[in-house]
């Protein structure tokens, strides 16, 4: 069993390799074999459908909503793993609900493994970086967005070789796509207006949305906001009328205590939208209307 999966274990090392020293597509020694690749969540999945454009897709282990922080894995989803030539997820700094079956499976691959990405600590409730910490919300970075592109094509070429150009070509369209979105974004906003938060999950879009966080209301989306936090918040508003990014309704009440103040609901795994590019845009221009009072 040790030699089988040291055997499985062989390729994936490579990739990772291969990954982090930038060497793609051109220094695979591809397998003639199809095979399934699965992805962890919905964020990963729009990814991945980005490079599988007009080739069969990923198989999707979590469901829409679901980025992985709670929740348990279900008897299908072990068995798609163990399916699987390779998993592909983040890491159990967010896929917590997939750790216990995926942190020692021998074709699980972690992007959080890779010395790459553009990477932040999480932040307290008042903005401050938490050293020792990742912010896990990585995807919504455009240039972390490109790169996990890149590394997917790597892994898929490697199940599925009969399709590498695509994937290749495929990869660079999504990379265009992108800057030009960053591009449309930034040319309609100006730089470092400030934003609240419910939770703060939005950290990596804020270089390319020319946004600052000001404060946010709650460590987690589940846990109500603290009295003294709300006073906090009234009390540091860098701008008379704020605007506040959250994941889902919030309560009159709530907000009554923080006017004058408009909201914008935006879902971490973008889970509304059926294309990445479309998506992140989508939740940019909407959060730049919030920011903005439009």
């Amino acid at each position: 069993m040790n030699s089988a999966f040291n055997q499985l274990l062989h390729p994936i090392i490579k990739i990772k390799r291969l990954l982090v020293s930038g060497a793609l597509l051109g220094f695979l020694t591809l397998n003639a074999q199809a095979a399934t690749v699965s992805v962890s969540n919905y964020p990963m999945f729009l990814l991945s459908e980005a490079v599988t454009e007009g080739t069969p897709s990923a198989n999707r282990i979590l469901q829409p909503g679901d980025v992985g922080h709670h929740g348990s894995v279900s008897p299908s989803d072990i068995k798609a793993i163990k399916d699987s030539k390779f998993v592909v997820w983040f890491g159990p700094s967010l896929e917590n609900s997939l750790a216990g079956s995926l942190e020692t499976a021998p074709n699980a691959i972690a992007m959080f493994d890779f010395k790459a990405f553009n990477r932040y600590p999480l932040r307290d409730v008042k903005g401050a970086p938490i050293a020792g910490t990742l912010d896990p919300h990585i995807w919504l970075d455009p240039e972390n967005a490109k790169a996990i592109t890149r590394a997917l094509a790597v892994i898929h070429s490697r199940a599925n070789p009969e399709y590498a150009s695509t994937y290749q070509a495929n990869v660079k369209k999504f990379a265009a796509r992108m800057d030009t979105a960053v591009a449309t974004i930034q040319q309609a906003s100006q730089k470092n207006r400030p934003y609240w938060a419910y939770h703060d999950a939005y950290q990596y879009i804020e270089k390319a949305a020319h946004i600052k966080l000001a404060g946010s209301l709650s460590p987690d989306h589940h846990i109500s906001p603290k009295a003294s936090q709300l006073r906090w918040l009234n009390e540091n508003r860098p701008v008379k009328q704020m605007c506040m990014v959250n994941q889902g309704a919030v309560s009159k009440g709530l907000l009554a205590k923080l006017q004058p103040i408009s909201t914008t609901a935006q879902i971490e795994d973008m889970s509304d939208s059926q294309d990445f590019v479309k998506g992140w845009t989508n939740m940019a221009q909407q959060i730049n209307n919030c920011v903005d009072d439009k």
